[in-house]
């Protein structure tokens, strides 16, 4: 009988995080949901039957060890899906330390102390760290400045992390989704005073298909870096 894959998924509760979570629990895989609060963990637990929940605020990293001390962590995790952004856009002039500061611990700091957490368990394994980075990641524009540079950061870990763990046979994949309907997406164009119309972006299914093909490739390859841009 095959071992049940355990995945530790951040942002599963809406968007492309919502998308891949289903993926994989309608699969039959063992899920464990990271929740900011004891509030969204049982909305999670309700939403997927079965899985475990793990709470701790990915805007204040300093606390997760503490807050993970607390919890029952899974003694067995075969991936860990980075998922979960906030964005918040404003020109260099206008951006406060306090945002800056949000956007880099959620989409920058959090990740890497849950990769550090969670690494002994993967080492074991062998198994896969994914980020769902952002296009922003690879290119920066006109009021983007601190959501791109938390993102150029996230690939910056990513790929020193897959120097580091690729003797420990952990794999390491970054997905750079473009523009992505969810509601980050409806977020953005509220924030640049634009009509929001999700048919013109990404399904956020799309997106779970191709980070769903890079944990299933066969253990003879890696996917490193996949961008995903919309294609109508």
């Amino acid at each position: 009988m095959a071992v049940m894959a355990t995945h530790v998924i951040t942002g599963a509760g809406s968007g492309i995080g919502g998308a891949v979570a289903r993926r994989l629990h309608a699969r039959g895989d063992d899920l464990v949901l990271h929740a900011r609060d004891a509030g969204r963990a049982k909305e999670l637990a309700a939403e997927f039957p079965g899985a475990r929940t793990l709470v701790g605020d990915l805007a204040d990293p300093d606390r997760l060890s503490w807050a993970f001390s607390h919890q029952s962590l899974p003694d067995r995790v075969d991936s860990l899906l980075h998922i979960a952004g906030v964005v918040d856009l404003g020109p260099v002039g206008e951006l406060t330390p306090k945002s800056w500061r949000h956007q880099l611990n959620v989409n920058l700091v959090a990740p890497a102390e849950l990769t550090r957490h969670f690494l002994p368990q993967l080492r074991a394994s062998r198994g896969h760290v994914l980020f769902v980075n952002s296009g922003a990641g690879l290119n920066a524009h006109a009021d983007w400045s601190a959501y791109a540079a938390s993102k150029h950061g996230l690939k910056a870990l990513a790929d020193s992390l897959r120097h580091e763990e690729h003797a420990n046979g952990v794999r390491v994949t970054s997905v750079y989704p473009g523009r992505t309907a969810s509601p980050m997406q409806a977020k953005v164009h509220q924030q640049e005073g634009k009509e929001y119309d999700p048919e013109k972006w990404i399904d956020p299914e799309s997106v779970a298909t191709t980070i769903v093909m890079a944990l299933d490739l066969p253990r003879d390859a890696e996917v490193n870096d996949l961008t995903v841009r919309p294609g109508r």
